[in-house]
């Protein structure tokens, strides 16, 4: 299976932020816990590089880059063990350097002029960035029906109130938010909290989208 088809089988992928790689192998062990083995580590922080690194090693998680803005950043993100790349963005340069890597690039899209530049890159998933404050799941379904062969992956301002929006348009493939993995229990080490809230935000997804 490859990497998108994995992210669309796990239906939600968790928006994560390490302030300290120290956590990275408990917040993964936690995901795994809560049935959720997948992780986009954001490239926010000092910490994104060597967190990416721990993860990966563990070989049971699908890690992949966020944020990430630069050539230099995608290749730092490969060589720890990244096998997706998301960015705010569209940017031919990072979508090509993942290309000649191998490995699947999610560049932001929320524009009709945003979405065939990614098509002209050769791509046909875009993340659609912020998807709370650019029309959301409406937006989404207006942009489906001239781009009927594009996928998205919508992230930003997503939580369980309004996750059954994006969930019910059949061009969404998958669904970023960071509401199962908040910062505060990552800081604190609290994993067992955050194993709670994956499960919980794995049946709502399955709840919402039983196919997947």
């Amino acid at each position: 299976m490859d990497v998108l088809s994995q992210l669309a089988a796990a239906t939600l992928v968790p928006v994560v932020v390490l302030d300290d790689a120290r956590d990275a192998d408990g917040l993964a062990g936690a995901l795994v816990a809560g049935g959720l083995p997948v992780a986009e580590v954001t490239f926010r922080t000092a910490a994104a590089e060597e967190s990416i690194r721990i993860m990966a090693a563990r070989g049971d998680v699908l890690v992949g880059a966020g944020t990430v803005l630069t050539v230099a950043q995608v290749d730092a993100a490969v060589a720890a063990g990244a096998q997706y790349v998301v960015s705010p963005g569209t940017s031919r340069a990072v979508v090509e350097r993942c290309q000649e890597h191998g490995i699947l690039a999610l560049p932001g899209a929320v524009t009709a002029t945003e979405i065939q530049a990614a098509l002209e890159l050769g791509l046909t998933t875009v993340k659609f960035f912020p998807a709370g404050t650019s029309g959301g799941a409406k937006a989404i379904a207006a942009l489906a029906a001239p781009f009927g062969g594009v996928s998205f992956v919508p992230t930003g301002g997503i939580g369980p109130d309004n996750l059954g929006d994006y969930l019910a348009l059949p061009g969404v493939r998958a669904v970023g938010g960071s509401w199962m993995v908040p910062s505060s229990l990552v800081r604190a080490g609290d994993f067992a909290a955050v194993t709670e809230l994956t499960t919980t935000a794995v049946g709502l997804a399955r709840q919402l989208r039983p196919a997947a």
